[in-house]
C-alpha cells in the first residue's frame, strides 16, 4: 500500500509531480537517523557553487559533477510549479535528488544578476535550516532530513520586493556513501533560473477546477477536472531520471466535469514522480497547443 502526495497544476492542460511512500509514513519530517559527520546538520556557508563561492568539495574529496539531472528544484505558487515570480510574493521551494541516496545533504542560495541575495529564505522546521553570511541566506538540510527517508526538502522563498530581473538558485547536493568520512561522496552542482513576471504575459488557461489525489484503498490516482472543450486524455508518469513508468491513453474527455480513476501498477516503486496529464484538443481549437509541457 502506498501514499501519494500530489502537486498538480493547470496550464492549458494538467500536470504536476508526486511522491510515493509506503503506508504509515505521512510526514517527511519524521523517521530519520542521525549520522556522526560534522556536516550532518548542514554545511558551512558559501558552499553552493555560486559565483565567488566554493562548493562541497572543499570538505569532501572528489570533483563536482553536473547536477542538471540529479537536482530537481521546483518553485511553487500554492500547489502550482512556476517559472517566474512576482516581486514581494512568497513561494514554496522543493528540492529532491533523483537518486535519493541513503545519506545526502544540500545547500542553496538565490542570487540576482549582480550576485546579490535575491529575497529571503525561511526554513521548514525539522526539514531545512537557514544560515547567514553577511547579507546572504543559505538553506541547508538538517540532522533529521539527511537520509533517503526524506524524499523532498522544502523551504519558503520570499521574492525580492522590487524588480531585480532573473533570479538564479544555485544548488549543491552531496550524494554521500554513509562511511562517516569525507571520501567516496559525489557532489552535484546545478543552477535554476526564475524570471520576473513584470513585463511578461501569462498564457490564458482553457482549463479550471483541477484537483488530483490518491485513493489508497484502490491504489489509484484520482483526477477531478473541468474542461471547456472535448479532447483525448493522456497521462505520462515519469521518474526523476525522465524515464516513463506509466503512459496511458484515457480516451475522450467530456465537456464539463470529468472524474478519472487510474489504477497504478504495484511495480511502481516508492519515490518521487512527475505526472503529466494533458488533453489534446481537436482542430476546432487551434489556439490550444497540441503538445505536452513538462511541469
Amino acid at each position: 500500500m502506498k501514499k501519494i502526495y500530489l502537486i498538480p497544476i493547470s496550464v492549458l492542460f494538467l500536470g504536476g509531480f508526486l511522491s510515493l511512500k509506503k503506508a504509515g509514513v505521512s510526514n517527511v519530517e519524521k523517521y530519520f537517523q542521525n549520522n556522526g559527520h560534522k556536516n550532518a546538520a548542514g554545511s558551512t556557508t558559501a558552499r553552493t557553487g555560486a559565483p565567488g563561492e566554493q562548493n562541497c568539495t572543499s570538505c569532501h574529496a572528489g570533483s563536482a559533477q553536473s547536477g542538471a539531472s540529479e537536482n530537481n528544484l521546483f518553485v511553487l505558487n500554492g500547489l502550482s510549479p512556476v517559472t517566474s515570480y512576482t516581486p514581494g510574493s512568497s513561494y514554496t521551494v522543493t528540492l529532491a535528488m533523483a537518486s535519493n541516496p541513503a545519506k545526502k545533504g544540500f545547500q542553496a542560495i538565490a542570487l540576482d544578476a549582480s550576485n546579490n541575495m535575491a529575497g529571503n529564505f525561511t526554513a521548514q522546521i525539522g526539514n531545512t535550516n537557514v544560515t547567514t553570511q553577511g547579507t546572504k541566506k543559505y538553506v541547508n538540510h538538517t540532522v533529521t532530513s539527511n537520509s533517503s527517508t526524506t524524499p523532498i526538502w522544502l523551504w519558503t522563498w520570499a521574492a525580492p520586493v522590487t524588480q531585480v530581473g532573473d533570479v538564479t538558485f544555485y544548488v549543491a547536493t552531496n550524494k554521500a556513501n554513509n562511511n562517516g568520512q569525507n571520501s567516496g561522496d559525489v557532489i552535484y552542482l546545478s543552477q535554476h533560473v526564475i524570471s520576473s513576471t513584470l513585463g511578461t504575459s501569462e498564457p490564458i488557461s482553457n482549463e479550471s477546477n483541477f484537483s488530483a489525489g490518491y485513493a489508497a484503498s484502490k491504489n489509484a490516482l484520482v483526477l477531478d477536472f473541468t474542461t471547456f472543450s472535448a479532447g483525448d486524455m493522456h497521462i505520462n508518469l515519469l521518474d526523476l531520471s525522465g524515464k516513463s513508468v506509466l503512459n496511458l491513453d484515457l480516451g475522450k474527455a467530456q465537456i464539463g466535469k470529468n472524474l478519472e480513476s487510474i489504477q497504478l501498477p504495484e511495480s511502481i516503486n516508492n519515490g518521487i514522480y512527475i505526472v503529466n496529464f494533458f488533453v489534446v484538443y481537436e482542430a476546432a481549437h487551434p489556439q490550444i497547443p497540441q503538445a505536452q509541457i513538462l511541469c
